[in-house]
């Protein structure tokens, strides 16, 4: 017999999950939130995991959320558990990843009173949450139909924004007291609001007169409609449109890998290669060469397209479009002249130039991390989901080419932490298998990340292990240090690897240390096994700075 949390205030919350089709709680351990975790996992419509560690587990859910394109819940004890969070609320929060975060909480007379695990959890995540919300005790007078309202808003408003909304939940004791039986409640008339767009007539002028039109694609999830809406624009090459590996967008004349095209822009370059008109689809992008390109630009207009976002990152933003990109492209497409422009061509010209020194130097490329993204953007199956961790790996990224494979990165925050667990999140709710491809230092920092029962085995991780954080040889600045600073407190060099970890998670595990291992391994790494499986790749001793910034110098020549 099901046995379900007597909480009123769970009981109404269990409810609502349901009206709304949430089915996903990632759930940590604890006593002050036992009656969500009772309870979520008793219904049969809810898909329960348990995560033992807060942060890691908020990215597990970060993850889930990605894949699913769903809210997902995640609900952990109180205090510090709660703080936990953070990290991958602020991510969730700038990638708008619909998260419905439940923090179970000491009843509110309790709060500074050096009562155990109690914090200030009210309003905990204020300025990176699209709504804070606090339940009423059970006992309090009224307290079903309020929190009822309460719940119904706060999910409406995870939808609606599609980001981060906080539920903080009083609970008195006792805490495990239990029903067999389920109150029926009311059926809720969902209120969910949408936005009508319509082009603003000025814009279509706009388009229309300007003779050097540039579409910039930051982080976003694959579109086949926006994919298709764009390759019409490129057809006659009416426009330029940059795109990165994160941008999930494929057509032959896309503008794929900006830094090849870009890094060595003199002031002359910024001018002769500038738009007039720049358009701005998704969230982060992850070439700095091209934020200081457009800065220095200074295009007559800007129109940034995005359903939240409207940020002035170029610093010369005219038009907000509060617009999903497919509406605004199935609107401009209907009035718009697709006739074709000499700025497509200067930039393709600029693009043969350097696709022929890139190729070039990949004939010369020593065994090193360089070599090594040359040799797996090659040799991944076509179904794999690719995950990169952020610094070095997905900037090495940007220079080759994945094919169609669908391409993440937590870029929200830009943030090393949670770059396994969300990767692995997003494997428990995939149909496809889940490849990350990670740094050393992003792989070590999140170990708890592999903490985690539900992983499919078909699962894998290719950890390119340098012995530091290499991204900080490579960027100017760090290099002006004293280099045992740089060694010991930047970079932070180290020796580690992670063959007893892969085994101590249940992971098989590959090493390959030279360019004929990595070769032969890589024929057998993504066959079917038992279990998910580490691969990594050791370029300790390598010069792997040296043979970037070589790469970069010869794209100059």
């Amino acid at each position: 017999m099901k046995k379900y949390s007597s909480k009123r205030s769970i009981q109404v919350l269990a409810h609502l999950l349901q009206q709304y089709g949430i089915e996903d709680m990632v759930i940590s351990p604890g006593s002050r939130n036992a009656p969500l975790a009772i309870h979520f996992s008793e219904i049969e419509a809810f898909n329960a995991y348990s995560i033992v560690d807060e942060r890691s587990a908020a990215f597990v859910a970060l993850g889930m959320a990605k894949s699913t394109h769903k809210p997902v819940v995640i609900a952990c004890t109180s205090g510090s558990a709660a703080a936990n969070y953070y990290p991958a609320i602020t991510e969730a929060f700038y990638q708008n990843i619909p998260m419905l975060v439940l923090t179970a909480d000491r009843p509110t007379d309790f709060v500074d009173l050096f009562d155990g695990q109690t914090i200030r959890q009210k309003e905990l995540y204020r300025q990176h949450s699209y709504g804070d919300f606090e339940l009423v005790e059970d006992s309090k007078e009224d307290a079903e139909d309020i929190n009822f309202d309460t719940i119904k808003k706060a999910i409406e408003l995870c939808f609606e924004k599609q980001g981060p909304v906080h539920i903080n939940i009083p609970l008195e004791e006792p805490l495990y007291e239990l029903v067999s039986e389920l109150p029926t409640f009311a059926e809720v008339e969902k209120t969910i609001r949408r936005k009508d767009f319509e082009m603003p007539r000025n814009l279509i002028a706009d388009w229309n007169t300007s003779q050097r039109i540039m579409i910039l694609v930051g982080t976003r999830d694959y579109s086949a409609e926006l994919e298709n809406q764009l390759s019409q624009l490129v057809k006659n090459h009416t426009v330029v449109v940059l795109s990165e590996a994160n941008s999930n967008l494929h057509h032959e004349k896309f503008f794929k890998h900006i830094d090849r095209y870009i890094f060595a822009f003199s002031e002359e370059d910024y001018m002769t290669y500038a738009p007039d008109l720049l358009i701005t689809i998704g969230q982060n992008v992850v070439s700095k060469k091209v934020k200081q390109f457009l800065r220095k630009a200074h295009p007559k207009q800007h129109w940034h397209i995005d359903e939240v976002w409207q940020p002035d990152t170029y610093f010369v933003l005219t038009e907000k479009l509060e617009v999903k990109p497919e509406i605004f492209f199935s609107k401009l497409l209907q009035f718009a002249t697709l006739e074709p422009k000499p700025y497509y061509n200067l930039w393709d010209v600029l693009r043969d130039k350097k696709d022929a020194k890139h190729e070039a130097f990949l004939n010369t490329a020593d065994y090193s991390d360089f070599y090594f993204f040359n040799v797996i953007s090659h040799s991944i199956p076509e179904k794999y989901n690719i995950h990169f961790s952020n610094s070095s790996a997905i900037r090495y990224a940007q220079l080759f080419d994945f094919g169609k494979r669908k391409i993440y990165c937590n870029r929200g925050t830009s943030g090393i932490d949670g770059c396994t667990s969300t990767a692995m999140g997003f494997a428990m709710k995939s149909e496809d298998p889940t490849l990350l491809i990670t740094g050393d230092l992003s792989f070590f920092y999140d170990i708890n990340g592999l903490w985690n029962q539900y992983i499919p085995p078909f699962t894998r991780i290719i950890i390119f292990n340098n012995g530091e954080g290499n991204i900080f040889k490579i960027i100017p600045g760090p290099g002006n240090a004293n280099s045992n600073t740089v060694d010991e407190f930047i970079a932070t060099k180290h020796q580690k690897n992670a063959e007893f970890l892969a085994k101590h998670f249940g992971f098989g595990y590959v090493k390959v240390e030279d360019e004929r291992t990595l070769d032969r391994v890589l024929e057998n790494f993504f066959n079917p096994d038992s279990m998910p499986k580490i691969l990594e790749v050791i370029t300790q001793g390598k010069s792997n700075a040296d043979i970037q910034k070589a790469y970069f110098n010869f794209l100059k020549s």
